[in-house]
């Protein structure tokens, strides 16, 4: 994929400010500190359109962000993150929730997962959601370069255990680039398969 032009757009907490124009759009989504920013800004190649922060629960709202004037990701609030006050864990909760039920343009939801780690009960209960609304699904484990070539095999295939996902487990690094080519790959199939259905055709 040539990016010609990246735009963040605006950040959004209801629906009716969400972009309206039908455009394909690609959600990631993960834990609070799982690397959702840094992926974005190594898809994008960007060094920060996507806020980077050592303070994990940092994004709060859905943020957008539009792409060669084709197609859209969408950056939501990291969930299982302890630290926000429980109204505000709700209120991120009930944000996510109606975006994924109700956003038509949505062609497919990335769950962020750190390769270090098995997934948490929260993982877990997300993906379980997740795999219930009938939108393509990728799972993509992050910090991959944290992990030696050896490790890489056996933590995929226990993430996709615990887990107990039907889905793709795409191993990737924001910081030496493996796999973002991959993950370009299966954006590319999809917006191909689309195409007849968006505004420019």
């Amino acid at each position: 994929m040539i990016i010609r032009q990246v735009a963040f757009e605006l950040s959004a907490v209801r629906p009716d400010q969400w972009p309206d124009d039908g455009l394909p759009e690609f959600a990631f989504i993960g834990r609070s500190n799982v690397g959702k920013s840094s992926l974005l800004n190594k898809l994008l190649g960007r060094k920060s359109i996507a806020r980077v922060s050592a303070t994990p629960g940092k994004t709060q709202q859905i943020n957008f962000f539009r792409v060669n004037d084709q197609f859209r990701f969408a950056d939501l609030p990291g969930y299982g993150y302890a630290s926000v006050s429980k109204a505000e864990r709700a209120g991120f909760t009930k944000m996510i929730a109606t975006y994924l039920e109700h956003r038509q343009p949505l062609a497919r939801v990335m769950h962020l997962i750190d390769i270090r780690h098995d997934p948490t009960v929260n993982d877990c209960s997300m993906h379980a959601e997740l795999m219930q609304l009938g939108v393509p699904l990728c799972v993509v484990v992050t910090k991959s370069d944290k992990l030696s070539r050896g490790q890489h095999q056996r933590s995929v295939s226990r993430i996709a255990q615990v887990l107990k996902t039907p889905y793709a487990v795409m191993p990737v690094s924001s910081g030496n680039g493996a796999g973002i080519e991959d993950l370009w790959t299966v954006i590319e199939a999809d917006l191909d398969t689309l195409r007849p259905m968006s505004p420019e055709a």
